[in-house]
């Protein structure tokens, strides 16, 4: 099946985002409130993964095994990423829209991120493991990136106890859309060498 790139990718640009229902269908949703991790001094991390992050156990990539987070991301008793969302990341990503970022250890994936680029904007749709802590480190190695190539916006949209350890507030959708539009005016790169 082949999808309207670009219809999705406005969705997103308007700070909706898609979700299987129970049987399936895709469909657009928004929410009041949105979760951002944040991109300042506001974030944070328990003080247990600073010594993983120490040992060094793992390193990180990007788009290095993409289809592998995304099942990673769908592998859960009840997931809202149907296999026509996950076809559809994967027609994101060969455009250049969607991105992995990864943690491995040796040649096993250890966790990742599973998001959505749109100019200074990371939209994360989801996140998994498969090793013990592979996913905060994944976390904590993203926000460096996202400071590094100077991203306006790390929207996690929904809220859970996980990510609010690291530092994630909500705000209101009215606050929302201001700093998504000028998430949008930049020209970030995720690219690895970008």
């Amino acid at each position: 099946m082949n999808y309207d790139i670009t219809a999705i990718i406005n969705g997103y640009a308007q700070g909706y985002f898609l979700m299987a229902d129970e049987d399936e269908t895709l469909g657009w949703y928004s929410s009041r409130d949105r979760t951002l991790i944040p991109l300042d001094n506001r974030f944070r991390y328990p003080k247990s993964l600073q010594r993983v992050l120490n040992q060094e156990r793992f390193t990180t990539a990007i788009n290095r095994d993409f289809k592998a987070v995304v099942a990673g991301c769908a592998n859960r008793e009840t997931t809202w990423i149907s296999p026509q969302l996950e076809q559809l990341y994967w027609e994101l990503y060969q455009h250049g829209w969607a991105y992995s970022f990864e943690t491995w250890q040796g040649d096993e994936l250890a966790g990742g991120i599973l998001g959505i680029v749109i100019g200074g904007a990371f939209i994360g749709e989801s996140m998994f493991y498969r090793i013990p802590d592979g996913s905060k480190v994944a976390m904590v190695k993203l926000v460096e990136k996202l400071r590094e190539r100077q991203f306006v916006l790390f929207d996690a949209q929904m809220m859970n106890p996980h990510l609010e350890r690291f530092g994630a507030y909500r705000i209101s959708d009215e606050e929302y859309q201001p700093l998504l539009m000028k998430a949008l005016q930049r020209n970030c790169s995720l690219d690895q060498f970008g």
